[in-house]
């Protein structure tokens, strides 16, 4: 393989970790509780109400949430309760406006002609550049509750900048979300870790 076919790729694998360096997505926590044994958790089921239908009604999209949460858990092993499970699964999300305000200094210059000089010269001036932006903050939160005990063995969140999707990409969004939240999540049903 020549010099210049491998400078290629590496080129083309920087350009492509830079690429990925800039993709934001949601920043995801989670939290289990030490002192749950998790292998002795073999169902699940949802609250009713879940805290995402507090008005009292189910949207489509809170039923794309349901669904995806429902798909993380039985992909573990877990399988759907809705009488008596081992787990109570809550969802709850909201949105809050946000502000990002940024402030750089920048320079600029006045330029001015001198008839004596019979020139033009440039005199710099420093200020500070102010941005400001509107934003929406969506999270999403998913509680695992021991339902004997009635204690929270497992919380995970997503929190991240809500965009304006079509239908199908919403749902393709909540999907991966989804999927990143339960990722940590290590725990199959009857296993444990």
């Amino acid at each position: 393989m020549g010099i210049s076919r491998r400078l290629g790729i590496l080129v083309l694998g920087l350009c492509v970790l830079a690429i990925a360096g800039c993709a934001s997505g949601p920043r995801i926590s989670s939290e289990a509780d030490p002192e749950a044994n998790f292998a002795s958790y073999r169902t699940f089921g949802f609250y009713a109400p879940l805290a995402l239908e507090k008005e009292g009604y189910a949207t489509p999209t809170t039923d794309r949430i349901k669904a995806a949460a429902r798909s993380q858990l039985e992909s573990r092993g877990y399988v759907y309760s809705a009488d008596q499970p081992d787990l109570w699964v809550n969802l709850n999300a909201y949105m809050q406006e946000k502000t990002d305000v940024t402030s750089f200094p920048t320079v600029d210059y006045n330029y001015y002609y001198s008839y004596r000089a019979r020139s033009y010269f440039a005199v710099p001036y420093w200020r500070d550049q102010t941005s400001v932006r509107q934003y929406t903050e969506g999270t999403l939160n998913i509680d695992l509750v021991d339902r004997q005990k009635n204690r929270l063995v497992w919380e995970g969140i997503a929190v991240g900048r809500i965009a304006k999707l079509k239908p199908e990409e919403r749902a393709a969004r909540i999907d991966a979300t989804m999927s990143e939240i339960f990722a940590r999540f290590p725990y199959r049903a009857g296993a444990g870790q």
